[in-house]
């Protein structure tokens, strides 16, 4: 009953998801092709491109990765291998999956206040990167330690037995079984904020641009903000609809390209034991 339950629950998800992606598709296949890809909006962005959208989300997203990858995984490998269950620990657990669940809009307010006021970088792309990082190192913190603790205990048990240091069975026998579920739960934390707006939206992110950010202190543009003007802010709403579809299936893409990748990469590890 149970498994059919569950099976139930799995079909209708991915009803309504093809549901959504067959509006999105039909909508907004006809606005995209290569030259809405690779040129600048025109004419009050009734016209043109998406491109410095297309590279504002991509650099967002590179620093949320450099950000938060390496400090999540860190974290994640301390409380699970080095950590003993204090209630201390168990405070700190249950802070990270709290943070997990708060509103981004939080975490914007939260980086206008400590990167864009507090540290002096004014809105740019290292200030929104940082904060989508913050938004994003709980899950890959909560991720993380998940994999390494469905790690077999006799991994670490046979590391030692030969003579590694603790430090050696983690990194050469722990880290490796349980590299799938940490990427897949990293680029699955990426992909989310990659398709976030709230937090951009107070610490970097512009309107329009005519140029190209040339570096991390520069303001950006980015597919999900410029989904939210062309939706519903533009001062020719039904003029840019197919403009707004085409837009939210390059975003769209871009998400399910990040989740494809998750999955290739499980799955290459899991074939490679």
């Amino acid at each position: 009953m149970s498994m059919r339950l569950l099976l139930l629950c799995t079909l209708l998800t991915l009803v309504l998801f093809g549901f959504v992606f067959w509006d999105i598709a039909s909508k907004g296949a006809g606005a995209l092709s290569l030259e809405f890809l690779l040129t600048h909006p025109r004419k009050g962005m009734t016209a043109g491109g998406i491109l410095p959208a297309v590279i504002g989300t991509t650099y967002v997203t590179l620093l949320t990765a450099l950000f938060a990858i390496p400090f999540g995984v860190a974290t994640a490998i301390f409380l699970s291998e080095y950590a003993r269950d204090t209630r201390s620990t168990r405070l700190i657990r249950a802070a990270i999956r709290n943070l997990a669940g708060v509103p981004s809009i939080i975490y914007g307010l939260f980086g206008v206040a400590l990167f864009v006021q507090g540290m002096g970088m004014g809105p740019s792309l290292l200030a929104s990167g940082l904060t989508l990082g913050l938004l994003t190192l709980p899950y890959i913190v909560a991720t993380g330690e998940e994999a390494l603790r469905n790690v077999p205990e006799s991994y670490r048990e046979g590391a030692l037995a030969l003579g590694a240091t603790h430090w050696q069975s983690i990194h050469s026998v722990v880290l490796p079984a349980a590299m799938p579920g940490m990427v897949t739960g990293s680029l699955l934390g990426l992909s989310r904020a990659a398709g976030e707006t709230a937090p951009i939206l107070f610490t970097g992110v512009a309107f329009y641009l005519r140029y190209l950010p040339g570096s991390v202190w520069d303001e950006f543009m980015a597919l999900p903000y410029h989904l939210f003007i062309l939706s519903t802010q533009h001062h020719a709403i039904h003029e840019v609809r197919p403009l707004a579809y085409g837009t939210a299936l390059a975003l769209l893409g871009l998400v399910i390209l990040l989740n494809v990748i998750a999955f290739l990469v499980r799955m290459r590890y899991k074939t490679s034991r």
